[in-house]
């Protein structure tokens, strides 16, 4: 335990942290000049492996390769993380010659990491290292060496690994951002792998899925009476009533404005049809466009729920509120 606190001072932290952000940006620029071939053949030996990108590392490098690998997985690269204590221990046995070992020690020396090598060299598995130890038994062993050597510490007592998982973790994160571009990974095929984010319920979510059918929709005949119609609009509380005839083909559709505008000019309603009434022509979208869309649609046109059509023939209805409770807005 440290010895007693002393008063805390706001104005020694503020400066701390200052510091903190520029060590660690100028050590990230520094990394970002240093690149060179070695990180360019690093990205095509991982785009011509047939199998995965296994990571490993140990301490805090481990918890960067947690998110590397994990980053890796999300953006197109199949990966995962292995624990190097837990590798000669058995989980070895999860790493196949079709794979790429991305090992990742700042000093290149961590025992734990450092024991394995010999065996992953006998199974002639490819070996990206990642580590500030140019000269360490980790760079010896590898293939291909990412240098992630840093000047210092941010930590105070120089301690602390702090600047070197910074640059660490930026590395990883070049590493997924070229390997996406160079497989063309698309916002659909991260939308893929993230179904429950938001990005994948705006790139996943179709009509179809949320639209409301069947009895659901509120439906009259183009000779329906106005009452009629009214009780249909009432019965299915969605401020509108579409208009098909009898094969089901859509004829138009009447909203809960087209009243208000109708009474509004003093029409006499009570012996109007719903074919009479009916605004022709309504906005449309088809079952396998995204939801996405159907909000842009209502957005763009001031309007609260569009009609759903395969062909001319009506299939359902999206409602706002629909959108809302899945999410899509």
């Amino acid at each position: 335990m440290p010895s007693a606190l002393r008063p805390f001072d706001a104005t020694r932290a503020l400066r701390l942290a200052r510091e903190t952000c520029e060590t660690e940006a100028a050590a990230l620029h520094a990394t970002g000049l240093r690149l060179d071939e070695r990180f360019a053949q690093a990205v095509q030996r991982m785009l011509q492996v047939s199998g995965r990108a296994v990571v490993m590392g140990i301490g805090k490098s481990g918890h960067i390769g947690r998110k590397i690998a994990a980053t890796l997985a999300s953006t197109g690269t199949p990966a995962f993380f292995v624990h190097p204590a837990e590798a000669s221990h058995g989980d070895l046995g999860m790493v196949t010659p079709q794979d790429l070992v991305l090992a990742i020690s700042n000093s290149g020396e961590s025992t734990e990491l450092t024991a394995i090598l010999p065996m992953l060299r006998r199974l002639g598995v490819p070996l990206v290292a990642m580590t500030g130890g140019a000269q360490s038994t980790l760079a010896r062993h590898a293939d291909i060496v990412l240098d992630s050597s840093v000047e210092r510490e941010a930590c105070p007592l120089n301690l602390a690994p702090t600047t070197s998982t910074t640059v660490q973790l930026a590395l990883g994160d070049a590493l997924a951002v070229a390997l996406l571009d160079a497989r063309g990974f698309r916002a659909e095929d991260f939308a893929r792998s993230h179904p429950g984010g938001a990005l994948g319920r705006k790139l996943l979510t179709l009509v179809g899925d949320v639209m409301r059918a069947g009895a659901e929709l509120p439906v009259v005949a183009p000779e329906a009476s106005f009452s009629t119609l009214m009780r249909e609009m009432s019965a299915k509380g969605l401020g509108c009533a579409a208009i098909v005839d009898a094969q089901g083909t859509l004829q138009g559709i009447f909203t809960d404005g087209d009243l208000r505008r109708r009474i509004e000019a003093g029409a006499d309603l009570r012996t109007a049809t719903a074919g009479a009434v009916m605004h022709a022509g309504p906005r449309t979208i088809a079952p396998s466009a995204l939801a996405a869309d159907a909000a842009a649609m209502m957005e763009e046109h001031g309007i609260t729920s569009v009609l759903v059509v395969e062909g001319a023939r009506l299939v359902g209805l999206v409602h706002v509120r629909d959108l809302m409770r899945a999410k899509v807005i």
